[in-house]
């Protein structure tokens, strides 16, 4: 293997958003890393998950195609 090419991989600090810590190995160059969110608190695991409201897009796009049709039939 080439010397001087490869990442510094040590033992890291990886705080969790509910205060809980563990260690692991990785390349970050910091000996800590807080995480912001995590799936203890993103929407998505939690299933607080907002959906989108897409039927103002879907009319929209109807609307569109509706002109784009009848203008191609009074061509």
């Amino acid at each position: 293997m080439k010397k001087g090419i490869h990442p510094y991989y040590h033992t890291v600090e990886i705080v969790m958003t509910d205060g809980s810590v563990f260690q692991t190995r990785s390349c970050v160059k910091t000996d800590k890393m807080v995480l912001e969110i995590d799936s203890k608190s993103h929407p998505f695991f939690t299933g607080k998950q907002v959906l989108i409201d897409t039927a103002g897009r879907v009319e929209r796009f109807n609307k569109r195609f509706e002109k784009t049709k009848k203008i191609k039939e009074g061509v």
